[in-house]
This record gives C-alpha cells, structure tokens and sequence, in this order.
C-alpha cells in the first residue's frame, strides 16, 4: 500500500496550485456528515495502510491471485489518474486519461488498492475498512462534485452525463 506514499509524494513536489486543487476546501463543507466523513475516511485509511504491514500475502492462493490483480489494477489507475491531475492545467476540468471513463478514478483506486491488499492477504478487517472507505468516498465525491458544478457549471454538467460517477464506458 506504499503506492500511496509515493502518490503524495508526486503531488507535494508539484506545483502549489496543483497540491490545493487535491483537497476540497473547508468552506464546501456544510454540514456535521461532510465536516466529519472526510476524517473518517481518513482515519480508516491511516488503519489500513498501518495494519496491512503486518499482514502476510498468502502466496500461490486463489486470494492472492484474485487480490494481486485487483491490487494491480487500482495501482495502475491511480498512476494514470494522478498523471492526469498533475498535467491538467489547474483551471481546466480534468476530462482525459481516466478521467474519461471515472469522475473519480483517485477515490476509485484507493478503494481497489485496499480491496486487492485486503483479498491478497485474506484479511477481512482489511475489506471491511476498504467497504468504509467506499462509503466515504460516495459521500467525499458528492462533497466534490457539488464544488466542481459550482466551478466548472455546464461543463460539469455535460461531464456528468458523459462520465459515470466510478466505472463505466464513456457515453
């Protein structure tokens, strides 16, 4: 789960534009749910990626394989979608890469990085906080796109019909 660590570290030596953009802003915040969810998810973050350390792949295990591959698939999102976030000029939507078929592909890879860990090492605590993880998020990513219609108005709305909110082929 370190892909994480290196995700923060791309993002903090870019620009500084870049690194606010990342974060949605205090102010969008209205009320006790979205003041408190991003915490929580935060929080349940910290404690997966801590207790996945001491944690043993089961190697040569249908769950590794099946995890592995889930693993690899949100790390590899997440490559591609944070290469999308830093290239995208900052007062322009983000449109292309994944972004073209996620509105939320960060949200999505960590959700399947966690999974993937938490399969690979049969370690159901581990898909359990991935499960609240995703619910947060659901709840971060209504928080954001409120902000982003605010932003980007019809364009956002135009994305909005085009891209779904997590997985699917572009319309």
């Amino acid at each position: 789960m370190s892909v994480f660590i290196i995700q923060m570290i791309v993002i903090m030596f870019a620009d500084k534009r870049i690194r606010q953009r990342s974060h949605i802003p205090n102010d969008a915040r209205q009320t006790v749910l979205e003041k408190s969810i991003g915490s929580i998810a935060n929080f349940a973050w910290l404690l997966a990626l801590g207790y996945s350390i001491f944690l043993p792949l089961i190697l040569g295990t249908i769950w590794f394989y099946i995890g592995f591959s889930v693993f690899v698939f949100g790390a590899l999102l997440l490559s591609f979608a944070t290469y999308s976030f830093i290239i995208t000029p900052t007062d322009q939507l983000i449109q292309k890469g994944v972004y073209s078929f996620s509105r939320h592909p960060m949200y999505l890879a960590t959700f399947l990085i966690c999974l993937g860990t938490g399969i690979s090492t049969v370690s159901w605590i581990l898909v359990l906080l991935s499960v609240i993880i995703a619910i947060c998020f659901n709840i971060e990513a209504s928080l954001e796109e409120r902000c982003c219609r605010k932003m980007y108005r019809d364009l956002y709305e135009e994305y909005m019909d085009k891209v779904p909110r997590w997985l699917g082929v572009p319309k």
